[in-house]
């Protein structure tokens, strides 16, 4: 995190040693997560990266910001494992969907944005009695389990869906 103005950043490009508004110079790369998982720390090798750009460096150097990269997909491949599984029909059908989607968005747009519209007012219709069947049913530890989230998105996500307040 860096600044002292409120403003919060944690882009590892950000820390490069650069000067003013540039933070300290990064000592290692790690991904992180909301859930609170934390990487292992991969060491940034100064001497090899010299005066370059941290942004550009890094991965020249030893493929630190890659290495951080596959951390990160191992993580949410775990996190995936982890949730509630979805039934196959339904697996698929969201995989279909996507595809016609995406194909739809690329000879009619705002055709595409119809779409994803209507399909926006089917889950908050179908989220709302979801949340609300989920929230009397689990915790909100098991609710974060279950769909892959911290407690905390956990909660907006169930508020959101089941249209009350994150805070009560």
């Amino acid at each position: 995190m860096s600044s002292g103005d409120g403003h919060q950043v944690s882009q590892w490009s950000i820390y490069d040693g650069a000067g003013l508004g540039h933070g300290p110079r990064a000592a290692g790369l790690r991904a992180v997560c909301s859930c609170g998982w934390n990487g292992p720390e991969h060491r940034l090798d100064w001497e090899e990266i010299g005066d370059q750009p941290l942004d550009e460096a890094a991965e020249a150097a030893e493929a630190v910001a890659e290495t951080c990269s596959m951390d990160w997909d191992g993580h949410t491949e775990d996190v995936e494992r982890s949730a509630i599984p979805l039934p196959e029909s339904v697996t698929v059908l969201l995989e279909q969907l996507r595809g016609e989607l995406e194909k739809l968005e690329k000879t009619s747009p705002l055709a595409a944005l119809r779409a994803v519209r209507r399909l926006e007012v089917t889950a908050v219709e179908v989220g709302y009695w979801a949340a609300h069947a989920g929230r009397g049913d689990a915790t909100v530890e098991q609710t974060a389990a279950a769909l892959g989230l911290s407690q905390g998105e956990a909660r907006k996500t169930l508020a959101r869906f089941g249209r009350w307040s994150p805070y009560r």
